[in-house]
Formats: structure tokens, C-alpha cells, sequence
């Protein structure tokens, strides 16, 4: 049987990394590079990555990113860059910006460099584009047909950012070990249609013990706007190791639970590694793991101020029996949620739901 694997074409990480984004060009041998950002990094960020670009001798070529991942504004973003002929399409920002300058490689068929500005998901070293409408409702999953060919992580800036987004990055990576095994457990597929290597296995432990030894005090680091080892190490376990994991370990009902939770308005504000970190814990409890297992993974949940209750999450009362069913049938009804096993169940699923909240409650409340 065929197994696949995925990775980046190559990843560069620590202090100062972005003005290595004219060297990383120059060995691809690209030489029109147009950068997608959106607003806020226009401002602040992109004269220092235009001048790094422009002392490698590339004309230095930017657009700003809409607001929004839709089909619209790609093909609009698309038609706006064709008199560059762009040969390489750099995202730098967040996830919906990454998400539309994939979205726009794919189209014009050309590679992408991915330098994500916060560390808030491990999306960045993938395949994946998740496409929104205007109402900012997720419509649908593309991929590109090869992974980034470069990933560019400057962890000078990724402390700038607020530390909320750099827990959301743990609150992503912590499910990676528990859906790889049951996907796996379930006979599931990962990204690229095929099961797991063990390779891919080992990478989501590997991410796990790292952030459940460093998590804590690289969170600590980063609300002191301040780099050392620590961050260093989650941010490779957040963004390169549980990035690799994931698409190629496959996913379960940690991420499955995540299309239940947003169809409650009260929750959709939420940021998506805050929904995977409560859904952690509901899919450690629908396991049946003992407490003292889960309650270990809430500690660290909770000590980075990641929700591990529905009341963190935002919704301050019981789910009444119509919002529970919304809950459980979207749930179900999403693509991870059959790489379980035994398979999952609504009951099953309530169950794991209640209990989970329950030892939650345990913690201080999400602020």
C-alpha cells in the first residue's frame, strides 16, 4: 500500500528571517516576485521586506489582500497582477491573507513563499485553502497541487504579535497526536488520500511533548514580546512539525468538532486554535483516556488562556436540545468526524462533550 508524505520545498525559522527572502529567491531562480499582504502589514512590514528584497536586486511589487478569502477576490487579485506576470507569489501575514495568495499561485500556476506573521495555526507549510463567502462563512477546502516551496517564519515578528495568537498556534498543534492515532485506529486517509507513515505519527508526539514541556514558558516569552529557545521550539513544533503532521497524520474529531461549535453564533468569534484546544479535550473524553490524562492537557490549556469549558468559548449558558442537535449534526456530518474509532457516535459525542466541560470547569474561566 502506498503511503504519502507532504513537506515545504524548504523552511527557514528564527530572528530576522524575512531578510533572507531575497537569498531564498535567488536559489529557487524566480525573478518577479509579488507580495499579498494585507493593510495593517502594509504599514508596518513591508517596507523592511520590500527593502530586503530589493538589496537582492528584485523589484520590490506588493498588493493589498481584500479582507476576505473568496473566489472573487482571487480571480479580482489574479486579473489586478497581470501586467507583472508575477512568477512567484509571497503571503506574508495571517491565515485568510496565506490562504488568498495560495489561492492565487493555484490559479496563475505559479509557486508560493509563505511567511506568516503570526503563529496562530499550522496552516502555512500545507496544501490547504479554505475559501470564505462575504458573510465570512467557510464554503469550501481547494489544494494546491505541491506544498509551499519555501516557508519563511521571522520570529522576531511573530512576538510582535498579541500573545492570544501564539496560544492559538498551541491550541491547533496540541490535537495533532490524538487525531493522527485515531485516524489511523479508524483506517482513515490523511490529506493526500492515502493512510499514514509512521513518520507523520511520530512527528505529532514529537509536537505534543514539546509543547507540553516548553508551551507554558514560550507563551510567557511571547506576552514579553521577547525570543529565545522556547519560542523557538514551539513555534517549530506549531508551525512546521504539527503543520507536516497533520497533513500527512490525517485528522479526527478535535478538528470535526470545530464545524459543530461555529454553527452556534455564540461561538463564531472564536479563533479556530481556540475551538481545536476545547475540542482537544472533548475528544480525549470521548475516548474515555482518564482524567488525570485530559486534565494534564487542560492545565496547559488553561495556563496559556485557551478555553476548556463552553462558557470559555462563549457560550455562558447550557446548549439548549435544539442548539446541542446543531451542534452533534454538524459535527457528524463533517468529512474528519469517521476517523474514529469505535465509530462516533451522538451519544458518544454528548457524552464527550458534558464531561469535558465538566473537568473544565475545574480551571479558572477563559478570559
Amino acid at each position: 500500500m502506498v503511503r504519502t508524505m507532504g513537506f515545504p520545498g524548504r523552511y527557514e525559522q528564527g530572528p530576522g528571517a524575512l531578510k533572507q527572502l531575497g537569498r531564498i529567491l535567488s536559489d529557487m531562480g524566480q525573478s518577479r516576485p509579488l507580495v499579498l499582504c494585507d493593510e495593517f502589514v502594509s504599514k508596518h512590514l513591508w517596507p523592511e521586506v520590500g527593502n530586503a528584497l530589493s538589496e537582492h536586486g528584485f523589484e520590490a511589487n506588493s498588493i493589498v489582500f481584500p479582507g476576505e478569502c473568496t473566489k472573487a477576490a482571487i480571480a479580482s487579485l489574479c486579473e489586478r497582477s497581470a501586467d507583472y506576470r508575477p512568477d512567484t507569489i509571497i503571503a506574508l501575514g495571517g491565515g485568510k491573507t496565506i490562504d488568498t495568495a495560495k489561492g492565487m499561485a493555484a490559479q496563475l500556476n505559479v509557486p508560493i513563499v509563505v511567511c506568516p506573521t503570526i503563529a496562530s495555526s499550522d496552516a502555512p507549510t500545507s496544501r490547504l485553502i479554505v475559501l470564505y463567502d462575504e458573510a465570512h462563512k467557510v464554503v469550501g477546502v481547494e489544494y494546491l497541487n505541491m506544498n509551499p516551496s519555501a516557508v519563511v517564519v521571522d520570529t522576531e515578528v511573530i512576538v510582535r504579535a498579541p500573545a492570544r495568537f501564539f496560544a492559538a498556534g498551541i491550541g491547533d498543534a496540541i490535537s495533532k497526536k490524538f487525531e493522527a492515532q485515531q485516524c489511523q485506529s479508524a483506517g482513515g486517509n490523511n490529506s493526500f488520500g492515502t493512510p499514514a507513515l509512521n513518520t507523520a505519527l511520530l512527528l505529532t508526539e514529537a509536537v505534543f511533548k514539546t509543547l507540553m514541556t516548553y508551551g507554558y514558558s514560550a507563551y510567557q516569552a511571547v506576552g514579553r514580546h521577547e525570543v529565545n529557545d522556547d519560542v523557538e521550539r514551539v513555534v517549530e513544533g506549531t508551525v512546521l512539525i504539527s503543520g507536516v503532521g497533520f497533513e500527512s497524520g490525517g485528522l479526527s474529531l478535535a478538528h470535526a468538532l470545530v464545524r459543530g461549535l461555529t454553527a452556534i453564533p455564540a461561538i463564531t468569534s472564536m479563533l479556530h486554535g481556540e475551538l481545536v484546544a476545547f475540542g482537544t479535550l472533548v475528544q480525549m473524553s470521548v475516548e474515555e483516556r482518564p482524567d488525570s490524562e485530559i486534565l494534564e492537557v487542560a492545565q496547559l490549556l488553561n495556563d496559556v488562556n485557551l478555553p476548556v469549558t463552553l462558557d470559555g468559548l462563549g457560550q455562558t449558558s447550557a446548549f439548549t436540545s435544539e442548539e446541542l442537535d446543531i451542534v452533534v449534526q454538524a459535527t457528524l456530518g463533517a468529512v474528519y468526524a469517521k476517523n474514529m474509532a469505535p465509530a462516533l457516535t451522538a451519544e458518544r459525542l454528548i457524552r464527550g462533550l458534558a464531561r469535558a466541560d465538566e473537568l473544565g470547569q475545574r480551571f479558572e474561566r477563559f478570559n
